[in-house]
C-alpha cells in the first residue's frame, strides 16, 4: 500500500471582485500577507525560506514555484505537518478566481486537516477585507 495515496488535500476557492494584480500583491507583499495571514519575512523568489508567525507558533516555509499573477506555491511545515500550499489565480469576467490547495495531510492528521479547512476559510475572509481597503 502506497502511503502517498492516502494523503489528503484541503481546497478552498473563491471568486474575488478584484483583478489578479491586486490579489497577487496581497499574496506576495509582506505587510499585506500579515494583514490576512500571519507575520512573515516573505520574498517572492523561488527557493526563498521564510517563516509565518502566529500567536500559536510558527510555520517554516520555502517558495517552490512562482509565476506572477498566476501561481504561487510554498512548503508549509508546522507541528508535524509537512505540506505544500499552492495558490492559483485565474482571471474571470468579474475579477479573479483564487484556488488554494494545501496538500500533504496524513490520515492520522485529522485535527490538522479540519483545522486547515476552517483556517483557510477564515484567512480568505480576511483576504477579502484586505482587498477592499
Amino acid at each position: 500500500m502506497n502511503a502517498m495515496n492516502d494523503l489528503r488535500t484541503v481546497t478552498v476557492q473563491r471568486e474575488f471582485a478584484h483583478p489578479p494584480e491586486k490579489l497577487w500583491r496581497a499574496l506576495t507583499q509582506p505587510h499585506l500577507i500579515e494583514a490576512w495571514l500571519m507575520k512573515n519575512d516573505f520574498v517572492p523568489a523561488a527557493g526563498h525560506h521564510f517563516t509565518l508567525r502566529g500567536d500559536w507558533g510558527s510555520v517554516e516555509c520555502q517558495v517552490r514555484e512562482i509565476e506572477p499573477q498566476r501561481l504561487l506555491s510554498y512548503t508549509w511545515v508546522a507541528m508535524g505537518l509537512d505540506s505544500v500550499v499552492t495558490f492559483n489565480l485565474e482571471p474571470t469576467a468579474g475579477g479573479t478566481l483564487l484556488r488554494m490547495e494545501q496538500s500533504g495531510f496524513r490520515p492520522d492528521q485529522e485535527q490538522a486537516y479540519n483545522g486547515a479547512k476552517y483556517g483557510w476559510n477564515k484567512f480568505f475572509e480576511g483576504l477579502e477585507k484586505v482587498l477592499e481597503q
